[in-house]
């Protein structure tokens, strides 16, 4: 049987592990491209992949690339994520995106469904399996009155100042920041700015983290009907007052100043300094935390599920929990698509796949094959 050809776009932490991932298939043929040669040398060296140096925001270049393969799994920044998923559509390829761009990606839908495409979005850790398990569980319910979800990923050790790592872009980092923060309380969508209504939480095996209102429900609004939702990203204590410091200084601001002779931005200047402070490095632990939490009826029965997540750095791949947690989920949705289960035109946010139990399991045995398990409670 001929090999599935596979590209991934983009080479960064998570890119390389996608890639890794779905290289060790043997009925996969998979290739990597990105601008930056020292990271494609490294990954060929160490993987049975094939590797394309190319500048992936031009869409001409793009567009070449990406026609000689079967599905495209894109891992760009954010800022780079909407075009380039336009692009990959328009070539007719089906795509499973992890870019997580701050664009409606349902405006998309109807060139998909032209080009007669499957674009699963947003299919990371969160959003992502996150949003696959709310809407599994809220599927349970026949009313859901609260849905809470708590998520980070930290470094391992914790290193003053930051007591920070970023595994994925940074910039996309700083968005969680800056980007107000919308969530539904008692049936209204409200709007606060991030870094809002911090709260401490203790979760086994770490100890006490801060919570604060962040931007990531996206889809859910749609999808899942609750009185009350949020989302709130998790850091270790005293990260919130710091990057408030940053924030209101007009560090991560996007608004051009002249210093001296010279035009800049403050967020260009902040991110050339923050980023190498924030890179995690080869073999530094990382661990991801995840915790969902659904109250509803179920009948005449008041009920509380849950689903919860304590990934570590794993010492024999090498590979970083976040790369690992949301790599997967989006090489979890590639075989999902491969293999048939999933097939609906257009684009499809993960709460679809929660459509289909068997495709809530396909994705949860995958994961678990990887050692990334989410414990599930009933109460």
């Amino acid at each position: 049987m001929e090999k599935k050809k596979i590209i991934v776009l983009g080479a960064g932490l998570v890119g390389s592990a996608m890639a890794a991932d779905l290289a060790a298939d043997a009925d996969l043929s998979v290739t990597v491209a990105d601008i930056k040669p020292e990271v494609l040398s490294k990954l060929r060296e160490t993987h049975h992949v094939e590797t394309v140096q190319a500048d992936l925001s031009d869409r001409a270049m793009l567009s070449g690339l990406v026609k000689d393969y079967d599905l495209v799994l894109d891992a760009v920044p954010g800022y780079m994520g909407y075009s380039t998923l336009e692009t990959v559509i328009s070539e007719g390829k089906d795509v499973v995106d992890i870019a997580f761009f701050p664009e409606d990606p349902f405006s998309l839908h109807d060139l998909a469904v032209k080009h007669q495409v499957t674009a699963i979005v947003d299919m990371g850790v969160a959003p992502g399996m996150s949003h696959v398990l709310s809407a599994f569980a809220a599927g349970k319910l026949d009313q859901t009155n609260k849905l809470e979800i708590y998520v980070g990923g930290l470094p391992l050790v914790r290193k003053k100042p930051f007591e920070y790592k970023a595994v994925f872009s940074p910039i996309d980092v700083i968005e969680e920041y800056v980007r107000p923060a919308r969530f539904i309380r008692n049936g209204e969508l409200i709007t606060m700015p991030a870094l809002s209504e911090p709260e401490l939480m203790d979760f086994e095996g770490v100890g006490t983290l801060e919570a604060f209102n962040s931007d990531g429900l996206r889809s859910l609004f749609r999808t899942v009907k609750a009185k009350n939702m949020v989302e709130k990203t998790l850091r270790y204590p005293g990260h919130i007052a710091l990057m408030k410091v940053f924030r209101e200084m007009g560090l991560f601001s996007q608004e051009e100043m002249r210093v001296g002779d010279a035009i800049v931005k403050p967020i260009d200047f902040t991110t050339r300094l923050l980023f190498p402070l924030w890179k995690l490095e080869d073999g530094e632990e990382d661990i991801t935390v995840m915790h969902i939490r659904l109250e509803g009826m179920a009948g005449k029965e008041n009920r509380v599920l849950t689903f919860d997540l304590y990934d570590r750095y794993d010492h024999e791949t090498r590979v970083h929990s976040m790369a690992r947690t949301t790599g997967y989920a989006a090489t979890a949705a590639v075989r999902l698509l491969l293999s048939g289960r999933f097939s609906r035109k257009g684009i499809s946010v993960p709460e679809f796949l929660a459509s289909d139990e068997a495709c809530v399991t396909f994705l949860l045995d995958e994961l678990r094959k990887r050692g990334v398990v989410f414990r599930y409670r009933e109460q």
